[in-house]
């Protein structure tokens, strides 16, 4: 059960449980048993689920294999093409913004806090919002979008962009806009911004695969109204697996027994889940590993 005081200045519980229930059936969308006011709280009984990757991180002393931001990756990517495809946008992509399931599911990543989440696109005509400037920052400004930055309206790409400095910060165990001492909440995000435009590509991917550039520069350079290629992204994702020897087994770090750093000999289990991608939307993404190994879609 979560719950927020009805007189919150900025209620987000209702509005997320909204957004939840339209894009219900998903995979790694959880379950939304009932949402409302109850005396004085807005409160949603939703689906347990298991830790987040920000927790994750932490236990795993803030960094994780290249593996496993690999295959976490590729499932973030499916869990916003799903919600992208339903006119949503996401607009606080972070690793404490997804969570892991539990049991059958303990390998399949779950999108939560839909708080800040937004259409897109008009619902019955499915034509796009109006670009527009001057907005102000919606969501975490260490993953945020240089446009979200400018005060750019959000859309798809930014929610890539933000997966990118997700990706990033798992695999480097931090970026190079973290601790910038700033005396206002307005200086301290304008000095992120210009750290994340006077930082080349390659120099803030540092030690992880040189496919997360490829994936940051793409993202940057979308245009507010484009979809993204999914399939593009996902297959950088997955030909970072395949070159680094990994296979696609959702053995992630923090699993007991994992040996995530060891390459497999071959790469085939990649290139065979990779062959299936590009009809994933339609139903949440449901080409994830998860869903090879136990054969469950949700």
């Amino acid at each position: 059960m979560k719950l927020e005081p009805a007189r919150t200045k900025n209620p987000q519980l209702l509005t997320e449980a909204k957004f939840l229930q339209q894009i219900a059936g998903g995979l790694g969308v959880p379950r939304v048993y009932w949402s409302g006011v109850d005396g004085d709280h807005n409160a949603m009984a939703i689906e347990l689920l298991g830790s987040s990757l920000e927790s994750l991180f932490r236990e795993c002393s803030k960094r994780f294999t290249n593996k496993s931001v690999l295959m976490l990756g590729d499932q973030l990517v499916n869990r916003l093409e799903y919600m992208h495809s339903k006119g949503l946008i996401h607009r606080d992509v972070k690793p404490d913004n997804f969570v892991m399931g539990l049991g059958k599911k303990a390998h399949l990543v779950h999108v939560i806090d839909l708080g800040l989440a937004k259409r897109y696109r008009h619902a019955k005509t499915c034509q796009h919002f109006a670009y527009a400037e001057g907005c102000t920052l919606t969501g975490t400004a260490r993953y945020a979008s240089i446009n979200t930055h400018l005060g750019v309206e959000q859309s798809r790409r930014d929610d890539l962009e933000s997966v990118a400095y997700v990706l990033m910060y798992l695999s480097r165990g931090g970026v190079p806009w973290q601790g910038l001492k700033a005396n206002s909440k307005k200086e301290k995000y304008q000095k992120i911004l210009q750290r994340k435009i006077s930082t080349p590509i390659e120099t803030l991917v540092g030690n992880a695969p040189i496919e997360l550039a490829h994936m940051l520069r793409y993202c940057r350079e979308l245009k507010f109204e484009e979809q993204p290629n999914y399939d593009y992204v996902r297959s950088l994702l997955r030909g970072a697996l395949a070159r680094l020897r990994y296979p696609y087994d959702l053995r992630f770090d923090w699993l007991p027994g994992t040996d995530a750093r060891a390459p497999s000999r071959t790469p085939s289990s990649v290139r065979s889940d990779h062959r299936s991608a590009g009809s994933s939307a339609r139903r949440g993404g449901d080409t994830d590993r998860h869903s090879v190994l136990s054969g469950q879609a949700n």
